[in-house]
């Protein structure tokens, strides 16, 4: 990198669908610290441009109606169109999920700047979108392909995901995937010995807790079936809500209600909790549970260790770069077989629960690597050192 380059002024076009005060993911959650960490370094600005209502701080964009009752997909199209032509001036556009893709997309062609994206999950890797979007998981799908084939870079939140972006992309030449892992606030996120959250919910026994919207991805299916042969002395709190679609709202609402006949200590929170509430619920938790069968990285998984608590989690994608087998937490082999899954879950469930000095050493040891390697100021650095190599 030449020294004259090191120095010159980026005016970076964040592009994402989500924006407080409407974060519902990780990926709202990755863009809303990354433009924090960038505002600390020297000769960088960012302008953020988001769906929805207009902001302090970022350009909203919205469709009014006949345009707003169309399939979410086309709505998308038309927002993204909007969002590249108030992109004139800027050095990067940098864009979050399929949702912006097509923004970055445009204002490559149509300003002549490169178009990076980061690929927080992946269109082929989630078959069950098509419930959701019906037949716009077809147009979501295509225009992942295309704004992943024309992009300049591509940022995978880990290197599991960098295989999986250069499999489900083999036109792509794979000198443009690069791995900057995503990080967390070890400030924010850190121990909150608040008891009185868990009385507030009704918490009075060991337990281990679940955060995460009801989506398949997230498996919070397999958990509820695997609680059935954990200990019933042991508590399961469910912080979930906001389900993707109605089949898997419904089949998770009959899962819970039928794990209630039997286990009374089943706590289901269905709205968002604040953040003071989640992270005094993570901290008092003796284990954080992700049974995903889908996870790019896992930023829930990197909150939970920053409040010092152990954690369970299936060993699929970028997951195992983050939590540390035997050391911070139990890996979990994910199987297509249900049955063989979810008994290994209630396995390491069981184990993790009936040992409460073995949880306190994960949870203090993945405190202390979240710290160690996951820091935002880290993410920020790797991606302006990107930004720079592209203009």
């Amino acid at each position: 990198m030449s020294g004259d380059l090191k120095g010159k002024s980026i005016k970076v076009s964040m592009l994402t669908k989500e924006w407080p005060p409407a974060i519902y993911g990780g990926a709202g959650v990755h863009v809303t610290n990354l433009v924090a960490a960038l505002g600390e370094i020297s000769n960088v600005s960012t302008d953020v441009h988001c769906f929805g209502d207009q902001r302090n701080d970022a350009h909203g964009y919205q469709l009014n109606k006949p345009y707003s009752n169309i399939n979410p997909a086309l709505q998308a199209l038309l927002i993204d169109a909007d969002m590249a032509l108030n992109l004139a001036g800027s050095s990067i556009a940098h864009s979050h999920t399929w949702y912006a893709n097509f923004a970055g997309y445009l204002a490559a062609k149509m300003h002549r700047i490169p178009h990076v994206i980061t690929a927080h999950s992946l269109e082929p890797l989630r078959p069950w979108k098509a419930e959701q979007l019906g037949g716009g998981y077809i147009i979501s799908s295509w225009v992942e392909k295309l704004c992943y084939n024309d992009a300049s870079a591509i940022i995978a939140v880990s290197d599991g995901m960098r295989k999986d972006v250069i499999s489900c992309y083999p036109e792509l030449d794979p000198a443009k995937v690069v791995t900057i892992r995503n990080g967390i606030d070890t400030e924010k996120f850190a121990p909150n010995h608040n008891a009185s959250i868990s009385k507030k919910y009704g918490i009075s026994s060991p337990y281990a807790i679940f955060v995460g919207r009801i989506t398949r991805q997230k498996g919070l299916a397999h958990l509820l079936r695997a609680w059935q042969n954990v200990p019933a002395e042991y508590s399961l709190v469910l912080a979930a809500g906001s389900p993707d679609e109605a089949a898997i709202g419904a089949e998770v609402e009959q899962l819970i209600t039928e794990l209630k006949r039997s286990r009374p200590n089943i706590i289901w929170i269905k709205e968002m909790l604040n953040h003071d509430e989640l992270t005094a619920l993570l901290t008092g938790a003796r284990a954080f549970i992700c049974p995903s069968i889908y996870e790019p990285l896992g930023i829930v998984n990197l909150e939970a260790m920053a409040c010092e608590t152990a954690v369970i989690a299936s060993a699929v994608g970028g997951i195992p770069e983050v939590v540390a087998d035997g050391a911070t937490g139990v890996l979990v082999d994910y199987s297509n077989e249900s049955a063989r899954f979810e008994n290994a879950l209630a396995s390491a469930i069981t184990k993790v629960m009936g040992d409460e000095t073995l949880a306190t050493s994960f949870g203090k040891a993945g405190r202390e690597r979240v710290v160690e390697h996951f820091g935002w100021d880290k993410v920020a650095a790797q991606t302006v050192d990107l930004y720079r190599s592209l203009i």
